[in-house]
């Protein structure tokens, strides 16, 4: 009698952890789908923003390339007119140098045109070429964040997983079996449950 009454007791006390083992990993299931969800949704985001930072980055280019060909046709109406001996003329499309061709082309004289044109020079940044270069990274930026915010999802995923194996312990645990195999498989569930936690407590959350 006293056996059958040891194997009850150990039988409800494997009932009871076994229930709470199901809903707590049930609970802690849910929340690794909804945090998967959300970085899913925040990877969605960046990967957006990098797409509209890529197309600004891109119509930026094509300023800076629209600047920099107006720059070369007026340098070059302006070196025909300085071959010619048309001095007016050449003050005349001098006093048209944008700002930015200006200065690359006072430095390049000032340094003895060592270099072929005043466009080779560092001082030369067409209009739109710094604008390009800081949506460039930020689109490099944002697509780096969509793959980092994407393997948190897969993380968060990979842990329902887990937690499935989980469930499936703690359910064999509840059949007709031997007491010690119950308890074993109990046991493990339950040293799964806590490497589940305990990997989950690293990761970053998204409300």
């Amino acid at each position: 009698m006293a056996e059958e009454g040891t194997r009850d007791g150990w039988k409800r006390a494997t009932e009871i952890v076994g229930v709470f083992l199901l809903s707590t990993v049930a609970v802690l299931t849910a929340w690794c789908g909804f945090q998967a969800s959300k970085w899913g949704g925040e990877m969605s985001i960046a990967f957006s923003q990098a797409s509209s930072a890529r197309i600004q980055a891109a119509s930026a280019e094509g300023e800076a390339r629209a600047a920099e060909t107006f720059d070369l046709t007026i340098y070059a109406a302006y070196i025909e007119a300085v071959g010619n001996g048309n001095e007016e003329l050449a003050e005349y499309i001098r006093a048209r140098f944008t700002p930015e061709f200006e200065v690359a082309y006072i430095e390049w004289v000032a340094d003895g045109e060592v270099e072929r044109a005043p466009f080779a020079r560092e001082e030369y940044v067409p209009e739109g070429t710094e604008e390009a270069q800081e949506l460039n990274a930020r689109a490099d930026e944002k697509f780096a964040q969509a793959l980092e915010n994407n393997q948190r999802g897969d993380n968060y995923s990979l842990l329902t997983v887990l937690f499935a194996l989980v469930l499936f312990l703690t359910a064999m645990s509840q059949r007709d079996i031997a007491p010690w195999v119950a308890r074993t498989l109990l046991g493990l569930a339950f040293v799964v449950t806590i490497i589940g936690v305990v990997i989950m407590a690293t990761f970053p959350i998204r409300i």
